[in-house]
């Protein structure tokens, strides 16, 4: 794969040559460049690259990315993204706005969940095929999740197969049409002065913000920097969280957060990296393999998920048998494992 910085002619003529290009690091689905013009400020240019698949699907990540950049860019006030200055559809290349990042800071999650709030108010039922609709877990997920607790002969009560299905319908997306980052880890973000700006939109769909949202609580899912966030700062961002969207909409934030934490639990494509994910039944590799994404295990990350949502189901109106079985699992894990380790919290963020 070539890494020549991919300026077409008409790229050249809007920008202006550049005078010095960096490559930085960035996931196998793409290339990311820093550039500087002859003139002007300096860019970053990325370009969706095809990883084996079909053609098709990079240029759907393309449309993606470029379509949530795009809705991004209605922020008012401080921006929530960087602000697309050119394209070469052909080339599947975007020119973005270069943004600084102000580096590492131990109290950064008030102004992430800040800029999450904001970036979800953005669109509405008016923007419905703008995106994809959000994805979800399926009953297969759900089929699963039972089938791990037979495999590790824990009892499973009786309510939980209807819960599971009822939970599945209340998490339906269609309903909802908030502007989703798709991956909103610690590492798509950038802090400045005036707040953080989120990258990587190639997963940036339409739904309830709430999935997103629970990511404080159930440790990043689709993120290799698994982290548990508790007791106040949790409290303290999650508040920040629907007091931005309450001033925004005028609304309060649809849906139940304990559904989408329990959404998140039986997912588990949510244990592995995106390259991993839909190729095998990942929960059913639990019982008799424990695998490493980034510096946690599967095993590690499922104990921490099932330990939230057995808090927040256990007096549950509609998930109370789900947070008991939670709650049983994540003991005969830690009866058979006793050596794993509680998810980082995240005072620091050693990824910087």
């Amino acid at each position: 794969m070539s890494n020549r910085l991919p300026f077409s002619e008409a790229l050249l003529s809007t920008l202006g040559t550049p005078i010095e290009s960096k490559l930085l690091d960035s996931s196998p689905r793409s290339r990311v460049w820093w550039v500087q013009p002859a003139h002007g400020e300096p860019v970053i240019v990325k370009q969706i690259t095809d990883t084996g698949d079909a053609t098709a699907d990079a240029d759907a990540r393309f449309a993606r990315e470029l379509a949530g950049l795009r809705l991004a860019g209605r922020a008012v006030g401080p921006a929530v993204a960087p602000a697309v200055l050119a394209t070469d559809p052909a080339a599947r290349v975007v020119v973005l706005e270069y943004v600084e990042d102000l580096g590492e800071t131990a109290d950064w999650m008030p102004a992430y969940a800040e800029s999450l709030a904001r970036l979800h108010s953005l669109t509405g039922p008016a923007d419905a095929g703008a995106l994809p609709v959000a994805s979800g877990p399926t009953a297969a997920d759900a089929e699963s999740f039972l089938a791990l607790a037979g495999a590790l002969d824990v009892p499973v009560p009786p309510s939980v197969p209807g819960e599971l299905g009822a939970l599945l319908d209340r998490l339906d997306p269609t309903p909802h049409h908030a502007l989703l980052h798709g991956d909103p880890c610690p590492g798509n973000d950038r802090r400045t002065a005036d707040g953080i700006r989120f990258v990587d939109f190639e997963r940036a769909s339409l739904g309830n913000g709430l999935v997103e949202l629970a990511f404080f609580r159930i440790g990043f899912p689709t993120c290799w920097c698994a982290l548990s966030v508790t007791a106040a700062p949790l409290a303290e961002v999650e508040d920040i969280y629907r007091s931005t969207w309450r001033g925004l909409t005028g609304t309060d934030v649809p849906g139940d957060l304990a559904d989408a934490c329990a959404g998140w639990l039986i997912q588990g494509d949510a244990l592995v990296e995106r390259a991993h994910r839909g190729t095998a039944d990942q929960l059913a590799r639990v019982p008799v393999e424990d695998f490493e994404w980034g510096y946690v295990t599967a095993r590690e990350r499922l104990v921490h998920r099932l330990g939230v949502v057995a808090g927040m189901t256990r007096d549950h109106d509609h998930l109370h048998g789900l947070g008991h079985l939670s709650s049983a699992l994540a003991d005969r894990l830690l009866a058979r494992w006793p050596r794993l380790r509680p998810l980082p919290t995240p005072d620091a963020r050693p990824w910087y």
